[in-house]
């Protein structure tokens, strides 16, 4: 069974009478013609004609909805829920004050849902830009009729995991950056600055010294087949596309390649254990049973390789395993990760571990991210020097040759 295509924002061109008897049009962003209806209904505007257009893709990136947007939303509800603001109040008061449409319409959305007696979790489980454990969270929060703890709760969360998921982006970015402006200056030495010199190394009408005669080499090769290699590249890119959303296998490879990646596979390891411990803590803390906090954390789980390791930790629990020892056999785990789990089962304060192993690993993220400017540039200048000075001293080592016959 195909997923469903998501609703897709549209301009709706209106025209109508307003309570004065005037004729009166405009337009409007929303998700569906009812909605737009319902609006010009509430202000009283007997509609005459109404069209929708497509919008560019340019309005719509700008319209939709983010994670951070969804963030925002569940730090004021928690907010003005612990001020005693009943939900449906809430909701309107953020729609009244959101730029974006697609918001709007998402909040206009649930608060039609919640006025006609659906409960809040099984509204947002209707929607996609909620997860299944911000619905099990706020469900659960319903049970204990404690919402405005249960925002915090999910509000604390997100804004943690959000700047975690930033500083592991950060450092994946800088070594990529680098390492494509060594091949960009690569490539113009060899495809435009090498091949200016060429002629002036055939006048010279004398052989040329072994390391420059190579570098020609590696410059006419770069120049004949450069469109090959570049042809090549995207048919590999394509092809690995291909194979990452058709085959399992692949994507778990890919997922415990990236993880033996110097400095960036430790980062994204500790980072991964970061998000499992943190949401494990988040909705167990928040009285979810154990094994569907497990589901939950395996769901959530970025990196593949942890993902299965997750769900043998489910099955290990289920078939009655202590949570510590069902991570052991997993094998995926830091020896401090298990005894700080074993500590938590055992006191009864499993959560609170939890965020403790999130916020240790957390911290060291920091730490190596901070530090990994002062260790990648000295070998950066280092490897830039060789192959910039590589370059230089082939072009040059004709020309002091010539200057010693000279001489």
């Amino acid at each position: 069974m195909k997923p469903k295509r998501p609703i897709e924002l549209k301009n709706y061109r209106w025209k109508g009478i307003n309570n004065l008897g005037r004729p009166t049009s405009g337009y409007m962003l929303a998700l569906s013609e009812a909605e737009v209806r319902d609006k010009l209904k509430q202000q009283k505007i007997s509609i005459k004609s109404l069209k929708a257009k497509k919008i560019s893709s340019i309005r719509k990136q700008l319209e939709r909805i983010k994670a951070k947007d969804i963030t925002l939303l569940t730090r004021q509800l928690a907010t003005m829920l612990t001020t005693g603001i009943p939900i449906v109040q809430a909701l309107k008061l953020v729609s009244d004050n959101h730029r974006k449409a697609e918001m709007k319409s998402l909040l206009l959305s649930l608060n039609k849902s919640i006025e006609s007696g659906t409960p809040l979790s099984i509204a947002l489980k209707a929607n996609r830009h909620f997860d299944s454990l911000y619905v099990e969270l706020v469900a659960s929060g319903e049970a204990a009729g404690n919402l405005a703890g249960i925002f915090q709760r999910i509000a604390s969360y997100r804004e943690k995991s959000e700047r975690l998921r930033t500083k592991v982006i950060k450092a994946m970015i800088y070594p990529c950056m680098i390492l494509l402006v060594a091949i960009v200056v690569s490539y113009l030495m060899l495809a435009v600055v090498i091949p200016e010199f060429e002629g002036m190394f055939h006048s010279f009408g004398s052989e040329l010294p072994w390391f420059t005669q190579q570098v020609l080499s590696v410059s006419h090769f770069t120049q004949s087949h450069s469109l090959n290699i570049a042809g090549g590249l995207f048919v590999l890119i394509i092809t690995l596309k291909v194979l990452r959303s058709r085959s399992s296998r692949f994507r778990l490879l890919l997922s415990r390649l990236s993880l033996k990646i110097p400095i960036t596979g430790k980062i994204m390891s500790k980072a991964a254990i970061a998000k499992f411990s943190r949401t494990l803590a988040t909705s167990f803390g928040a009285g979810i049973p154990i094994l569907s906090c497990l589901q939950t954390s395996a769901k959530t789980a970025n990196q593949l390789h942890y993902q299965i390791a997750l769900d043998s930790v489910y099955k290990d629990t289920a078939a009655g395993m202590p949570l510590y020892l069902a991570m052991r056999y997993a094998d995926v785990f830091p020896e401090m990760t298990l005894q700080m789990v074993m500590i938590g089962e055992e006191s009864g304060q499993l959560d609170d571990m939890l965020n403790k192993v999130a916020t240790i690993y957390e911290t060291e993220i920091d730490d190596t991210i901070d530090n990994l400017g002062k260790i990648i540039e000295p070998m950066i200048i280092i490897f830039l020097s060789l192959i910039v000075g590589s370059l230089v001293i082939a072009i040059y080592l004709p020309i002091f040759n010539l200057m010693d016959v000279i001489g």
